[in-house]
C-alpha cells in the first residue's frame, strides 16, 4: 500500500477554508479555446459559509466566470442540500429541488454570454419505496417547473478502506433489490433517467440492472469508479483491465451513456490532493488521458459527456484547469466529436434542446 493511502479520509479531505487557502497558492490558467460551448453535466451546490464544507451559488458563479464558454449546467443531488426539515421522510428531498429552482430563476450573465445553471436537475428519491415513490416523483416534478430530468440514488458500496470512509453507507447489492427495482420502474413511468454511481467492482451488478431496464436511460457517473487506492493499488493493472471490459459490456447496451469526470476524487489514487498546490491542466491531462480514452473507445463521443463534479474534484484542481485538461485530452478528436463530449451528449441525455441549439449556433475560431 502506498504511504499516502493511509492518509485517505474520503473524497473531501480538506475543509472549504483549507481548500480556498490551497487554491490561493496557484495562479489561475487562462481558458483554452474559450469559444467551445460547454454544458457542465454534473455539479453540486450545498452549505453556507458557516459550514465546514460548502459550495454556494456565488462560488459556482465565480468558477463559471473564469474564461470558458459555459452555456448551462446539470445539477445533481448531494449532501441533503435544501432537504425539508419536517414532514414525511420520503418527501424531504423535494426541498432540494425547490431550493435549486429558487436559486436559478434565470440564466447567469457571464463574460462569454448567458449560462442556465441547473437547466436539468437530477434529484434524489428513495427508490427502495417501490411503487410508493410515485408521489415523491410527482412532487419533485411539480417543484422543478419542467426541469427535472432524472434521479440519482447512490449505490456505491465497498467492503474495504473506501467503504469505511463513506459517511452514509448504502445497502450492498442495492441494484438487485426487488423493492428498489419497483421504484426504478416508476422512473420509466415518469419519463426520467437514472444516474448510477457505483465502484468498478459493481459494474457487473449494474450490467444486470441495465438488462432488467432496457428502455431506461442510464447515466454512468464518474467513469464507473475504478478505485486506485489502498488494497486496490497493487491490483491496478487487473482493476483497469476488468474496468475496461465492463465499460465495453455496458456500452453494448444502447440505453447507457457515461459521464467523463470525477477523476479529481481521492479514491482514484492520483494523489493530487496531497500536492503543495493544485494540479495544472497538463498534469491532469497526462494522468487522466487513459481513463478518458477508455470511455471514448467504449462508448464513442456521442455517449460521453464531460462533468466537473465540483466542488468534490476541487480537491485536485481548479475549475478552469479541469476544463483545460479535458480540452488538452481531446485535441485529436474532430470538432463534432468534441462538441458531443462538451455539450451535445449532455443536452441529448437530459433533454435540453435549447442549450444544444445555442451550442450548435456557436462558431469556433478558425
Amino acid at each position: 500500500m502506498n504511504d499516502l493511502d493511509s492518509l485517505y479520509r474520503g473524497n473531501t479531505p480538506k475543509t472549504t477554508a483549507e481548500l480556498l487557502e490551497w487554491h490561493a497558492r496557484e495562479g489561475r490558467e487562462d481558458a483554452l479555446e474559450p469559444q467551445l460551448p460547454i454544458v457542465d453535466a454534473h455539479h453540486h451546490l450545498f452549505g453556507t459559509e458557516s459550514d465546514v464544507r460548502y459550495y454556494r451559488m456565488q462560488d459556482l458563479e465565480r468558477d463559471l466566470s473564469t474564461g470558458h464558454k459555459f452555456i448551462g449546467t446539470v445539477y445533481v443531488e448531494a449532501y441533503f442540500a435544501g432537504w425539508r426539515q419536517s414532514g414525511p421522510e420520503a418527501m424531504r428531498p423535494v426541498g432540494e429541488v425547490e431550493r435549486m429552482v429558487g436559486l436559478t430563476p434565470s440564466p447567469l450573465s457571464l463574460p462569454h454570454g448567458p449560462c442556465q445553471v441547473a437547466a436539468g436537475i437530477v434529484s434524489y428519491a428513495d427508490l427502495r419505496l417501490g411503487d410508493e415513490v410515485a408521489p415523491v416523483l410527482e412532487a419533485e416534478m411539480a417543484a422543478a417547473n419542467g426541469r427535472l430530468r432524472g434521479v440519482r440514488h447512490i449505490a456505491a458500496w465497498d467492503g474495504g478502506t473506501v467503504g469505511r470512509h463513506i459517511a452514509h453507507p448504502v445497502q450492498r447489492y442495492l441494484l438487485a433489490d426487488a423493492g428498489f427495482r419497483r421504484g426504478v420502474a416508476q422512473l420509466q413511468r415518469f419519463g426520467l433517467s437514472f444516474d448510477a454511481w457505483v465502484y468498478h467492482h459493481q459494474l457487473g451488478e449494474l450490467l444486470d440492472f441495465v438488462d432488467a431496464f432496457p428502455d431506461l436511460p442510464v447515466v454512468l457517473n464518474h467513469v464507473g469508479g475504478p478505485i486506485g487506492i489502498a488494497e486496490y493499488r497493487p491490483q491496478h493493472a487487473a482493476v483497469m483491465a476488468k474496468w475496461r471490459q465492463d465499460l465495453r459490456a455496458l456500452a453494448a447496451r444502447p440505453n447507457v451513456c457515461v459521464k467523463v469526470g470525477g477523476l479529481g476524487m481521492a479514491v482514484y489514487g492520483f494523489g493530487f490532493e496531497h500536492g503543495s498546490r493544485p494540479a495544472t491542466s497538463a498534469q491532469l491531462a497526462q494522468a487522466w488521458q487513459p481513463y478518458i480514452d477508455a470511455c471514448i473507445d467504449a462508448f464513442g463521443p456521442q455517449r460521453c459527456m464531460f462533468e466537473s463534479n465540483f466542488p468534490v474534484d476541487k480537491h485536485s484542481c481548479g475549475y478552469t484547469e479541469l476544463w483545460n485538461a479535458y480540452k488538452l485530452a481531446t485535441r485529436s478528436l474532430s470538432e463534432n466529436e468534441r462538441r458531443d463530449m462538451f455539450y451535445r451528449t449532455a443536452c441529448r441525455t437530459y433533454r435540453l434542446p435549447e442549450l444544444q441549439r445555442i451550442g450548435d449556433e456557436t462558431r469556433l475560431a478558425v
